[in-house]
């Protein structure tokens, strides 16, 4: 380096995560073997978004800036030998978003600092990452304490000239959980067919969609379970958790640029039908007390459903009563290591009710590991990025669809559609 021994960033507190309309204070040490001519030391506080179309690029297609502010610490002159510091304050606006990092984009805050040297001599230059946490309070989105829940009848054909109704529904205790929280899901099977199902599965999905020269969704399995599959007329009911792995929150106020959001879904191998259930990921945990979806079930309207077999199937076989059973676990795939941001270090953070509850301790982190877009055409293999993550093992194989899915609105539009169609 010459005569520049040391040229860093410290933040007050060595902190990392502020919160937005904080002051952020630190300073910028200088220590030098010999005289350093300048024309001007400056230091920036900069909040950005940059979305590239290819994984792992850091060559934005698209940018958005949140903030620009710059101050001059030394005008023009010359540091002698030894160390010198300069202390600098910058008020973060309240508009700046949570700070993210995906493959195809990023939401980054960070303070810059440049000694501007004479002409023909290289400027010097260092930067520092710090966090911007927005809080997600879940108490603020409307009825996010009452049980989601969707249906679907799916009719098909078997054995050539047979035919039977398979319906499906999920409810989960609540539309919004925080990192810890165990998601509680119950789905219920009517298998009306002489034809036994496939494996039930539960997964937890998080898409990321990135607003580049065309919308790029990111889609990824977080966590799954498996259950069994379901015998001819058979009536099945299956109970099972989730829990909720260190993710991002659901709704990045302020950036235009990246959205995302979270889905239950629920589906059988065969025959082929799946329910999807949006959530939402928040930071401050649903203050009340939430339904179960024992009980919920039980005041749902019910999905047109026949009351006997096909006709087909009827004369073939005559009338089969329902049995009620209930559904075993084969496996679950659930991500377990907590995967915050690079360097950050939460030593006080437990994953009981009360810490995770309370909004003195949010938490921030960044979306990393391996991903497939939506728009990938052919053979698909996941691509690995920058952090690990523990992935469900059937992950490079799951079949992708090649559109999003729907909103939160849009969902619960077809999902009240379904409930009163029967379909």
């Amino acid at each position: 380096m010459g005569k520049l021994q040391l040229f860093e960033i410290r933040l007050s507190e060595s902190r990392v995560v502020y919160s937005p309309g904080e002051p952020l204070a630190g300073t910028v040490t200088v220590r030098l073997s010999g005289s350093l001519p300048y024309r001007a030391i400056k230091v920036s506080c900069v909040g950005s978004c940059g979305v590239s179309n290819k994984a792992n690029d850091t060559a934005w297609t698209v940018e958005e800036q949140y903030f620009n502010s710059t101050l001059s610490l030394a005008d023009k002159g010359v540091l002698t030998a030894g160390e010198h510091t300069f202390p600098f304050q910058f008020l973060l606006p309240a508009s700046a978003p949570t700070s993210f990092e995906g493959p195809f984009g990023k939401v980054v805050h960070q303070v810059k600092a440049v000694i501007d040297t004479p002409r023909f001599a290289k400027d010097h230059k260092c930067n520092k990452v710090f966090y911007i946490l927005c809080p997600l309070n879940l108490n603020d989105i409307p009825d996010i304490e009452q049980p989601n829940t969707t249906s679907i009848t799916k009719k098909f054909n078997y054995k050539l000239v047979k035919s039977g109704n398979i319906i499906l529904t999920a409810t989960s205790d609540l539309k919004g959980y925080i990192v810890g929280q165990a998601i509680q899901l119950r789905t219920d099977i009517e298998n009306k067919s002489g034809r036994d199902t496939g494996t039930v599965v539960a997964s937890l999905l998080q898409k990321v969609a990135y607003k580049s020269k065309r919308w790029i969704y990111d889609l990824r399995t977080i966590a799954e379970v498996e259950g069994s599959g379901v015998k001819a007329w058979k009536h099945a009911e299956w109970k099972e958790q989730i829990l909720v792995p260190a993710l991002p929150q659901s709704v990045l106020h302020g950036c235009s640029l990246i959205h995302v959001d979270y889905y239950i879904q629920v589906s059988l191998k065969s025959p082929e039908v799946s329910v999807t259930l949006p959530i939402y990921i928040g930071n401050i945990a649903v203050n009340r007390v939430p339904v179960t979806p024992a009980r919920s079930v039980q005041h749902i309207p019910s999905v047109v459903v026949p009351s006997a077999p096909p006709e087909e199937e009827e004369a073939a076989s005559g009338y089969h009563p329902m049995d009620n059973v209930s559904i075993p676990t084969k496996s679950h795939s659930q991500l377990q290591a907590f995967s915050y941001a690079p360097g950050l270090s939460f030593q006080d953070l437990r994953l009981d009710s009360d810490q995770t509850a309370s909004p003195n301790h949010p938490t921030l982190c960044l979306a990393t590991g391996a991903t497939v877009p939506y728009y990938a055409e052919g053979t698909v293999v996941p691509v690995p990025t920058a952090g690990s993550l523990i992935l469900p093992p059937e992950y490079s194989t799951w079949g992708y669809p090649y559109e999003a899915p729907p909103s939160y609105e849009q969902s619960c539009s077809s999902a009240n559609s379904s409930l009163s169609n029967g379909n």
